[in-house]
């Protein structure tokens, strides 16, 4: 099972973050675009090539994302409306998210079989994030998920401080 580690630093207009495995190594780094309609992430990975991009749909009622990961279908993230905890739904060839997604604490399945695990990592500057892989081909797509998710949240957080 490989781990990566998402650390974004606290502060940061621009959105550029590194994603990096156990060794402290770079695997991808992540860009966000700023003062750009819509959002949008681009992931690299650690030579450069992008291998996925994230797109906030620009009118949504609720945040939506779409996540283009290369060699993959495209997957669509969609936040529901509820009172109490976060939901959200992804749509894509069976997958599934199961956990405490408002906490950062949750696994990700395909077909019913656990592909990933994530864990927000708490009373640290900025956001940090464990992302455990099972399976290997889903580790782009993790990340991706793991980057649109906390986007959703920062949005939130941003509004609440402005009423």
């Amino acid at each position: 099972m490989k781990e990566l580690y998402v650390k974004q630093k606290m502060f940061s207009m621009s959105g550029k973050f590194t994603v990096k495995d156990t060794d402290q190594i770079d695997v991808y780094r992540v860009a966000g675009s700023f003062m750009q309609v819509p959002k949008t992430y681009t992931i690299e990975d650690s030579v450069g090539h992008e291998v996925a991009i994230i797109t906030k749909k620009l009118f949504s009622f609720l945040p939506t994302f779409f996540v283009d990961v290369v060699g993959q279908e495209q997957v669509t993230i969609q936040k529901q409306f509820t009172f109490l905890k976060a939901r959200y739904t992804i749509h894509a060839a069976g997958m599934e998210v199961r956990g405490n997604w408002w906490d950062m604490d949750f696994e990700i399945l395909q077909h019913g079989e656990v592909v990933g695990r994530v864990a927000k990592k708490w009373f640290e500057w900025g956001d940090s994030y464990r992302i455990q892989v099972v399976k290997e081909e889903m580790e782009t797509l993790m990340v991706a998920l793991v980057v649109a998710i906390d986007c959703v949240q920062s949005d939130q957080s941003a509004a609440a401080s402005v009423m």
